[in-house]
């Protein structure tokens, strides 16, 4: 059976973030992001060439869709809600209505999202990745949400402890 997990990088050590995912059967990460880096040193066990290298190493595979991930120009309109509430990025507790009906509209809607789910593994799960914390303050939760309905995958959302 096909599963579904999301997953931030705020507030994991890269030990913890792969303990997670080991922990939660993930046997392939969907990198979802558009810039595969996290700026700052506690996070730069993010980057895409650190995290590709330290998933192998725990068998586990990688894969960027770029796809998915949301262009700049919604990403400066969700900053612009952020600075609006008085909000950090990495505060964030919900995606702004506005980014939301976008996202879903200009990406989300377009992507053969039904491929998608066909290829991905039976058994271990599939992680959703990007930055936030909480999956209701990232696309991410948007993308595992359509999975969730439009194609009957259940969804887990890992957190840090």
């Amino acid at each position: 059976m096909k599963r579904i997990a999301t997953i931030g990088v705020y507030g994991f050590t890269a030990g913890a973030f792969l303990e997670k995912l080991t922990d939660g059967g993930v046997g392939l990460l969907l990198d979802l992001r558009q810039r595969r880096g996290v700026r700052g040193p506690d996070y730069s066990w993010a980057n895409a060439v650190r995290l590709q290298r330290a998933l192998a190493a725990a068998g586990i595979g990688y894969r960027h869709v770029k796809e998915l991930a949301p262009t700049t120009e919604l990403r400066r309109l969700q900053y612009r809600e952020d600075d609006r509430l008085g909000v950090g990025k990495r505060d964030r507790a919900a995606l702004a209505p506005e980014y939301t009906e976008r996202y879903i509209r200009e990406i989300l809607d377009p992507f053969d999202l039904g491929a998608l789910a066909a290829g991905l593994p039976d058994g271990p799960a599939t992680a959703l990745f990007c930055v936030e914390r909480d999956p209701p303050a990232c696309h991410r939760s948007l993308v595992a949400e359509r999975l969730r309905t439009g194609h009957g995958l259940p969804v887990a959302h890992l957190r840090p402890d």
